[in-house]
């Protein structure tokens, strides 16, 4: 059956029915003009909007996979303050003639991701439009927020994960070509299609006091380093051959840095560490797989260091709307 068959109060009473579990805290949920919660403490607040063509495929993305992701880059936003996440509005424009099965793949997606992370949805809104678009808006709490502008000369530069594969994904996805290739692909793929926010990590290492600064990798490695550089009124220097690539990168891409640099879709944390926590942080687990890529610098530039010490600019290629 297609949404235009089915009407906006039905397709919001089953959503409704979906996410009707009760929770401390939540006075008023799905159903009334406005949610009305209670607040503990300072609440983040984040939102991110996914358009069809422009931040995802329909038909290469499964709409519960999409859900997903939907939920996830915005709990990434809230992993990258170091905080927990509480509640999720989501707002969502579609075509009258999709079918009520995508929308349902898509629900549960978000549910099973909301679920993962405590989260609760209390409301949103439905409209029409010629393509999908979601908005989704999260809350969150942190009683000691990481933000971008703390970096200073001296500081080491961390990542987790590794980088480029969600570019590498999407590129296998456009190109359709995945015939063949099998296992080796299917780490790439996912990296694209369900990205993991690092909601324990980051709580972490606020906890800690660890990181002096600290962003997602959303835009790309070039694009957010830029971005905590420019609010820290800092520089910094990059090892070329400390950026982590996964194995099925490097098997597959013929430039895994390019991509890793600039490919964004990520959501890896990147943080900057005062040399006094140095050894704290290389002692934290080893399932977080941080690496070590570089160093904070004093003035406002941004290099590449190859093995043999030769400095070029780092120039941001990431991803960036209107350009």
């Amino acid at each position: 059956m297609r949404l235009k068959e089915l009407g906006e109060r039905r397709v919001i009473s089953w959503i409704r029915r979906g996410f009707s579990e009760r929770r401390p805290g939540i006075l008023i949920g799905i159903g009334d003009d406005a949610a009305l919660v209670k607040a503990p403490r300072a609440l983040l607040l984040t939102t991110d909007i996914l358009v069809e063509n422009e931040d995802f495929r329909r038909a290469v993305h499964p709409p519960r996979l999409l859900g997903r992701k939907a939920l996830n880059v915005n709990l990434s936003d809230i992993a990258a303050m170091g905080g927990r996440p509480l509640h999720a509005l989501v707002g969502m424009a579609m075509p009258g003639d999709l079918e009520e099965s995508w929308l349902r793949k898509f629900m549960a997606g978000f549910r099973s991701a909301a679920r993962e992370a405590r989260v609760a949805l209390v409301g949103g809104d439905l409209s029409q439009a010629d393509q999908v678009m979601i908005s989704v808006t999260v809350t969150g709490e942190a009683k000691s927020p990481v933000t971008r502008n703390g970096a200073k000369a001296g500081d080491w530069i961390f990542v987790s994960g590794t980088l480029g594969d969600a570019a590498q994904g999407f590129r296998l996805l456009e190109e359709g070509g995945l015939q063949g290739k099998g296992r080796r692909v299917r780490p790439l793929i996912r990296a694209f299609l369900d990205p993991v926010p690092r909601l324990e990590l980051g709580a972490l290492i606020a906890r800690r006091k660890l990181a002096s600064a600290m962003i997602d990798i959303s835009d790309g490695l070039s694009v957010d380093l830029a971005h905590i550089c420019e609010e820290s009124r800092v520089g910094a220097e990059i090892e070329a051959s400390r950026v982590p690539l996964s194995p099925a990168l490097r098997r597959l891409s013929k430039d895994p840095l390019a991509l890793a640099l600039n490919g964004g879709e990520d959501f890896e944390l990147l943080f900057t560490v005062r040399p006094a926590k140095l050894a704290a942080v290389e002692r934290l687990p080893s399932k977080f797989r941080l690496t070590r890529i570089g160093r904070v610098t004093a003035g406002k530039k941004i290099f590449l260091v190859d093995p043999e010490k030769k400095k070029t600019p780092l120039r941001t290629g990431g991803f960036e709307h209107f350009r």
